[in-house]
């Protein structure tokens, strides 16, 4: 095993499909019974969620790749978050009597959306126990997850690891040992407003990509020093310089889910590049004072704008949801992302698994050739 190669999951909703489809590339230089080809793992949001999952499969590649690829083409929205008339109409039912109340008498988490279904989804499909199993067996050296609190607007990367990785703290960031559970995953994942705040201890949390001042952190304070990272963060068809009214609430939203989720990474690969620039300056000898260290990285980004696909499959959402959106003025024609976000039907999700794992096959030599491994087996 690559003992210094960690795999990095952004966030983005049901557009963490696009991640599996990558792994899929990947897992065919593997023979079936391989462990993951990197020892760290590091998710956030959704991505938090497929590493999870990958982390108890860490003994059998195939296998995990194989189940995440089951499990993605057969979503529907209804297993994320409650997408019925009645579902939907009783929640934000419940959501106004709440914002009628005084805080002290609701203390339940507001929302627009009840994701209580992906609760129940996550109990029955992930086997945590399994985590410390993969690790004690040497398959995993670490996985985080990285989440954001409400409490004092700093990010927390909870990990699971040997004995051998301590917490951490840096301005605003911290690393603490737990072992991770499904709140651990719900609180990563939940994207402001649209899903509730998950408590943990005696704290709120969020979605891990709103504080996230440095998304490669984790898994560099994990011991990585090569980051294989897919990031879904796609081009778009519109252009900003086209817009000849004011933006929509709807386009704005989008623009903010875009930045929560991907800004912060594309900046923190950023600064990475010019680390590793300045340190090709600087004498081995010297490096060691700086405590810095070369970090190899290979990214992977959608190549077309998975905006655009989301509309195609639009007429997918439940009834409820797409009544929900065109409240709020967003339709299969709107010039907004959210839809990307929160699509979890299978045709989209499909397109997205087949559209990472085309990426990944026109660079198939830059992936053989980050892992060491042939072509040809």
């Amino acid at each position: 095993m690559n003992s210094d190669i960690a795999l990095v999951l952004g966030g983005g909703g049901a557009r963490a499909a696009y991640q599996i489809g990558v792994l899929k590339a990947l897992v065919q230089f593997y023979p079936r019974n391989h462990h993951i080809p990197f020892n760290i793992i590091s998710g956030t949001s959704a991505g938090a969620i497929n590493a999870t999952s990958l982390a108890t499969h860490a003994s059998c590649f195939h296998l995990g790749v194989k189940k995440l690829d089951w499990v993605w083409r057969h979503f529907h929205t209804g297993k994320v978050y409650k997408s019925s008339i009645s579902g939907v109409a009783n929640h934000l039912c419940k959501m106004a009597i709440k914002g009628m109340q005084n805080d002290r008498v609701s203390t339940d988490a507001g929302s627009l959306l009840d994701n209580q279904p992906l609760r129940v989804l996550l109990n029955q499909l992930i086997d945590f126990a399994r985590i410390d199993r993969n690790i004690a067996s040497g398959a995993l050296k670490a996985i985080s997850v990285d989440t954001s609190c409400y409490n004092d607007s700093h990010s927390y990367s909870f990990f699971q690891s040997n004995d051998a990785i301590c917490n951490w703290q840096r301005a605003r960031r911290h690393g603490v040992r737990c072992s991770l559970h499904t709140e651990h995953l719900l609180a990563s994942s939940a994207i402001p407003l649209v899903f509730p705040s998950i408590q943990l201890n005696r704290a709120y949390f969020g979605d891990g990509s709103v504080h996230q001042l440095s998304p490669l952190s984790s898994p560099i304070h994990l011991g990585a020093n090569k980051l294989f990272i897919i990031n879904l963060d796609s081009p778009h068809k519109h252009n900003s310089n086209e817009l000849t009214h004011h933006p929509k609430s709807a386009t704005i939203a989008g623009h903010l889910l875009d930045t929560i989720f991907s800004d912060t990474l594309n900046s923190d690969l950023e600064r990475l590049q010019r680390v590793n620039q300045t340190l090709k300056l600087i004498p081995k000898d010297n490096q060691q004072d700086l405590k810095l260290r070369q970090i190899d990285t290979l990214v992977f980004k959608p190549s077309e704008d998975l905006s655009d696909i989301a509309s195609r499959y639009y007429d997918e959402l439940p009834f409820a949801i797409k009544t929900l959106l065109r409240m709020i003025g967003i339709n299969e024609e709107s010039d907004s992302s959210i839809v990307s976000y929160l699509l979890f039907e299978p045709g989209y999700t499909a397109t997205l698994i087949d559209l990472g794992y085309q990426d990944a096959m026109t660079r198939i030599d830059e992936v053989a050739e980050f892992f060491g491994v042939n072509l040809r087996k």
